[in-house]
């Protein structure tokens, strides 16, 4: 990001919620020749966000378009008032990469797309159009990631395996910056998860890329995952309503999957503690993601728990069931998913135990809330098991 202050020397034309300004900037913008920087510039103020300026306001303005010369807006875009001493981060680096995230907000971040001509990547990506049977985890909330990921690790211990390598592809729905996310550093940090993307507006991955789909190829085709996990970041905006909830992206994910020749895997949200109906045994949000926006099958593990799991609080056989019928009706949904019994039982719960990251939905811990856990383990359980199918596919192919 390239920050400049200046002054306003004119306000220009306004409509609702913005106003265009004219800056005296302090500092010119990078340029070769100093002699021919530009020190005026356009600016945009979002009224609602920073207020209205007026002539002789000091502001803090995001250049960072300006400075590599694209042509879309062509706006200083105003980040706040600016004091006599602000002192500003240094110019970064020219280098390659024109991919924008948090596209013409104040706090736009310019970044290096996998998927952009200027990536190294760019030829891989180009004509990419096949996960060859890559397993694709999706799951409505963040906190499922590392749920799925303890399960994956889990069914390779079991089976005498290597851990598989996983790659986190990041959504948009929710927590833009991937920083925000505790979760991700930890499990990148202690080498549960082997690579992060940011996909749409999202960034600050390992990767960067456009779409969810650029995103799940470059998973496959760049970082070479076994499975990928495919969650919105930290947050996720609900109102109450059928529709309008930010999870119902999942339903479009597993489409973008399928479309790829992925193998979508879909977690249930699933809670025995939440006070909301709506959410108790399978929550709505996945009944209406996968049930009514998914247009194509993808593989619903349910855990089938032992004696011992069924037996702790908020759990129960009441709950085992009607979870069961919950998910039963995806069955018969469009998209006439798969609906499969994955065995769940206290080595599972104790792998989730041994997560690296805390375990956290809705404010409620493993203690609290295991089904919500397990659920979402057992998907990684069975997205291991494809996983090895698909390497031992490919081993054999290649002979």
């Amino acid at each position: 990001m390239t920050w400049r202050t200046g002054t306003v020397t004119a306000r220009g034309a306004a409509w609702t919620g913005a106003r265009e300004v004219t800056l005296r900037l302090d500092t010119p913008l990078p340029s070769r020749d100093l002699t021919t920087a530009p020190w005026e510039v356009r600016g945009l103020a979002y009224t609602a966000l920073v207020g209205d300026p007026d002539v002789g306001d000091r502001l803090l303005l995001n250049v960072s378009a300006l400075a590599r010369g694209l042509g879309t807006g062509g706006y200083a875009l105003v980040v706040g008032p600016a004091g006599d001493a602000t002192a500003l981060p240094a110019d970064p680096h020219a280098g390659p990469g024109h991919l924008v995230k948090a596209r013409y907000t104040p706090l736009q971040a310019m970044v290096l797309g996998v998927d952009e001509q200027e990536s190294t990547h760019h030829d891989t990506l180009r004509d990419a159009d096949d996960l060859t049977g890559l397993p694709v985890v999706v799951a409505d909330l963040h906190s499922a990631l590392p749920a799925v990921v303890a399960g994956a690790r889990h069914a390779a211990d079991l089976a005498g395996r290597p851990h598989p390598r996983v790659a986190y592809v990041m959504t948009d729905g929710g927590a833009l910056p991937a920083a925000f996310s505790r979760t991700v550093a930890t499990l990148r940090d202690t080498g549960w998860l082997d690579t992060t993307v940011t996909v749409g507006q999202a960034f600050g991955g390992d990767l960067e890329a456009v779409t969810v789909h650029t995103g799940l190829l470059a998973a496959r085709h760049v970082a070479g995952a076994d499975l990928v996990v495919l969650t919105q970041g930290p947050g996720n905006l609900g109102t109450g309503t059928r529709w309008g909830f930010s999870g119902v992206a999942a339903g479009e994910a597993v489409n973008a999957a399928a479309t790829l020749g992925g193998r979508p895997v879909a977690s249930l949200r699933v809670s025995g503690a939440d006070p909301r109906d709506r959410h108790r045994g399978v929550s709505h949000h996945s009944l209406t993601a996968y049930g009514r926006v998914a247009l194509a099958a993808a593989d619903v593990p349910v855990p089938a728990p032992t004696a011992d799991l069924e037996a702790l609080p908020t759990w129960g056989a009441e709950l085992t069931r009607q979870i069961h019928d919950q998910a039963a009706t995806l069955a018969d949904a469009p998209a006439h998913h798969r609906v499969l019994d994955v065995a769940a039982d206290t080595a599972l719960l104790d792998a989730l135990r041994g997560s690296p990251s805390r375990l956290s939905t809705m404010g409620r811990s493993l203690d609290g809330d295991p089904s919500a856990f397990v659920a979402a383990a057992v998907a990684g359980v069975h997205a291991e098991h494809l996983s090895h199918e698909h390497r031992t596919h490919e081993d054999a192919t290649t002979r």
